[in-house]
């Protein structure tokens, strides 16, 4: 490795920052074809009398152990004490005892066991790119306060279990909260010199690795859940050589969505606080890492207390993580507490807002969005509600023909019939779970099961195509005599809480999950949207989005609250939509 100087900084400039554009700046990059794959940059600090010196290096040569190794020789050789260098400990052989290890097959029985039933991944935010540079990173770096420092240690002790453990526990449960799980996989980066023989903290090289952990927090008391965190990461050790793609391919998550996008690195960093001497007239003056993953929470052991290192891809705060972390680790030690804690989510402040914000609109009364159609069709019952190809129906027709019934499921395509449906299930107290009859007839017997529908309003041309799974019974609207029902509106008993509609997310990270929305939420948004944006009787709207899609709510409610609804013809093309109007405008 030779020492290259680094070309002088502009006059005036910072040096220590000049030299840190230089490394870190997006364009960066190390030639992982050619040797070595570690730099060595020095820059003459004329400003403050000094020399400084950078660093950079691949992961792939290197792990944390093997940088404080060079930074040691580093300093026997600038003391002239070159001779006293310990003989290099070949690294081959221990890529040989790895390689020696455990076979595939005991791998993938392990991970097997621990991965084959998880179906979706554990992505904070949704964030599922685990294929970033890290360049864009944002960092977040605090001690822990010393009194719940040595609260963590003897709460560990306690339960006899490693500070590591609680850290794991500690951010499966931060987790929990930014992917709404309960049962989370991250990564955890292992030593891999814990099994190496002798001479094994001597030898220069890549020895960490990650590995999956998978820590199921439903229904655990704290003693438990500590106890399975130590279980998990000691059995991890047996397999600390195992390849991280053999791992992953154990998992039930399809093929090309990532397992989790999130690590923790805990690493023993005593005597590596911040501004530590390296030898006489050299300290360290900082360091930084890039990662691929969109967060990273590293936990350096000093010995006595603990740093939490926050690294997280532009959109996420760091800062906000790193006090979900803080916030974890005050609750785990608190004794009166046996439950695994859970981090609040907002400050008090962003508390204070949120719950200003959830008050709704001020001067407008609670109520339910079908009731509000229902006032206009008592007071303008012949005013236009829906326009559909030259199909026009006023407020008293729509609200009469969508008298009660309790069906939940809803698989027709945009009509007239398809708008009343939706009321229709509204009135008579009940969810609406829109259904696409073009999906698999495995993801729509899926969602039928999940969401609890027994029967499904759809007409004989969707029927035909639609397989509905044993148990759903189907009202074909072509065949169903509603002449003699009743045409007044029900009189159905109804909370705010009450469910007006379920949508099911489209699955693309794994099984779909329904979003159940409640009256309360409906008529909020609905309220807010005519405060805000103020439409007036003259008003039309058009309606355009798939009805399996959350936006299409407003799109089909708010116009029919005194307004007028135009929805589009059935879909032509993804991009086009060909509309009638009667009004010219």
């Amino acid at each position: 490795m030779e020492l290259e100087q680094a070309p002088a900084a502009p006059a005036g400039a910072d040096a220590e920052a000049y030299l840190n554009a230089l490394i870190h700046e997006p364009a960066y990059r190390i030639d992982a074809r050619n040797a070595p794959m570690i730099r060595a940059l020095a820059l003459h600090d004329a400003a403050q009398g000094r020399w400084l010196l950078q660093l950079p290096c691949h992961h792939l040569i290197m792990d944390h152990t093997t940088l404080e190794l060079i930074s040691a020789e580093i300093a026997l050789i600038s003391q002239g004490a070159r001779a006293s260098l310990a003989a290099p400990v070949p690294f081959r052989d221990f890529v040989a005892q790895a390689r020696l290890g455990l076979s595939a097959d005991e791998h993938r029985r392990f991970f097997s066991g621990m991965l084959a039933d998880v179906d979706a991944p554990t992505a904070p935010f949704g964030r599922l790119d685990v294929q970033g540079d890290g360049s864009r990173a944002d960092e977040c770096v605090q001690r822990v306060d010393p009194g719940v420092s040595l609260a963590l240690r003897s709460l560990a002790r306690r339960h006899g279990v490693s500070p590591a453990a609680v850290f794991h526990l500690a951010w499966a449960q931060v987790l929990a909260l930014t992917t709404g799980r309960d049962d989370v996989v991250f990564g955890t980066l292992l030593f891999g010199r814990m099994r190496g023989g002798a001479e094994v903290d001597r030898a220069v090289g890549m020895f960490i690795n990650t590995l999956p952990i998978r820590v199921r927090l439903r229904r655990k008391g704290l003693a438990v859940a500590l106890k399975q965190t130590q279980s998990a990461l000691m059995d991890l050790l047996a397999h600390e050589h195992a390849p991280l793609q053999l791992a992953l391919r154990c998992s039930g998550v399809p093929a090309g969505t990532p397992l989790f996008s999130t690590l923790l690195n805990y690493r023993y960093s005593a005597g590596a606080d911040g501004g530590t001497a390296l030898w006489e007239g050299v300290r360290t003056i900082g360091g930084r890492e890039r990662t691929n993953y969109p967060l990273t929470l590293s936990i350096d052991d000093l010995g006595e207390g603990f740093r939490i290192v926050v690294l997280a891809e532009a959109g996420i705060d760091p800062h906000r993580i790193a006090a979900y972390v803080q916030s974890t680790l005050a609750q785990l030690i608190d004794t009166s507490n046996d439950q695994p804690a859970s981090p609040a989510a907002m400050g008090l402040e962003e508390s204070r807002t949120l719950e200003q914000w959830s008050r709704g609109v001020p001067g407008l009364p609670q109520a339910f969005t079908h009731h509000l159609i229902e006032s206009q069709a008592a007071r303008r019952g012949d005013a236009v509600a829906l326009v559909y190809e030259g199909q026009q129906v006023g407020y008293a027709d729509l609200n009469a023909r969508a008298g009660p019934d309790v069906t939940v499921g809803v698989a027709l395509p945009r009509s007239v019939e398809l708008v009343v449906s939706l009321l229709a299930v509204m009135k008579a107290g009940g969810a609406y779970v829109p259904i696409d009859a073009e999906l698999p007839a495995e993801r729509v017997a899926y969602m039928l099961r999940d969401s609890g529908v027994t029967r499904v309003v759809s007409d004989g041309a969707t029927l035909a195509g639609l397989a509905l799974p044993a148990g759903v019974q189907a009202l074909d609207l072509d065949t169903l005599v509603l002449a003699d029902e009743p045409d007044h509106n029900p009189d159905v008993v109804l909370h705010p809480e009450h469910l007006a509609y379920v949508i099911y997310t489209s699955g693309s990270t794994g099984k779909p999950k329904g979003a159940a929305n409640r009256h309360g939420s409906l008529h909020n948004r609905l309220a807010w949207m005519q405060a805000e944006y103020g439409l007036t009787p003259d008003d039309v709207v058009l309606q355009k989005t798939p009805f399996s899609f959350d936006v299409s709510v407003w799109e089909f409610f708010w116009p029919l609250m005194g307004r007028t609804m135009w929805c589009c013809r059935r879909r032509r093309s993804a991009l086009t939509y060909r509309c009638g109007s009667s009004s010219g405008r």
